[in-house]
């Protein structure tokens, strides 16, 4: 089984999944897909839990 670390992409390709995935959660809370990914690519996980906390957005 490989490990993974920063030399063989694994890292990154799993940061920007997680940025994904980020991006579908703010919008089913009525908030910015585009803007929680960009914001997600440089606080990942964190990003995760502050859309977690937040309540549902207004509906647009």
């Amino acid at each position: 089984m490989e490990q993974i670390n920063p030399t063989n992409g694994g890292f990154a390709v799993g940061w920007f999944t997680l940025s994904l995935i980020n991006s579908g959660i703010a919008q089913g809370k009525n908030r910015s897909g585009f803007w929680w990914w960009v914001i997600s690519l440089f606080i990942g996980p964190l990003a995760t839990l502050i859309i977690v906390l937040l309540p549902r957005g207004a509906p647009r």
